[in-house]
């Protein structure tokens, strides 16, 4: 069994659309879950513009899921972690502390855009989904 996370600033927004996306791609062949490099959004529930977008699209999701942390714990017990952009791959590394490093990935060029910043969940929803087909592809 594969097991990917994927990170965000906050896991509120990218993450958790990530997570959900990969796991109606998947199945229950893979474990799939997200976190957040910050404690900002620590215990608060996936934000109304991912829930509605993940609505929207048709998918599933928990409607109880709420930001988690990510810890070195994660880093040991996951094949692959998944930056949402390139300071969420800096903040990943630096906790891996060289341990990791090898496990931890840019979700895709450029990265993906905050919609938390941008307000476009639209945008950023077409880039997770892409990003989590090239994944699928690349890890099968």
């Amino acid at each position: 069994m594969k097991k990917v996370c994927f990170v965000c600033l906050g896991n509120i927004c990218r993450s958790p659309m990530a997570e959900f996306v990969m796991k109606e791609l998947v199945g229950a062949d893979w474990q799939v879950e997200s976190r957040a490099t910050s404690s900002w959004e620590h215990g608060n529930p996936i934000h109304t513009g991912t829930q509605s977008i993940l609505q929207s699209k048709g998918y599933w999701f928990d409607p109880n899921k709420t930001s988690q942390q990510v810890t070195r714990e994660d880093l040991a017990n996951f094949d692959v972690i998944i930056g949402m952009d390139n300071q969420n791959v800096t903040d990943l590394r630096r906790l891996s502390n060289g341990q990791f490093d090898q496990k931890i990935h840019l979700f895709c060029e450029g990265g993906v855009p905050d919609p938390w910043y941008t307000g476009d969940f639209e945008e950023t929803y077409a880039i997770v989904y892409q990003g989590c087909r090239a994944w699928l592809a690349t890890l099968s």
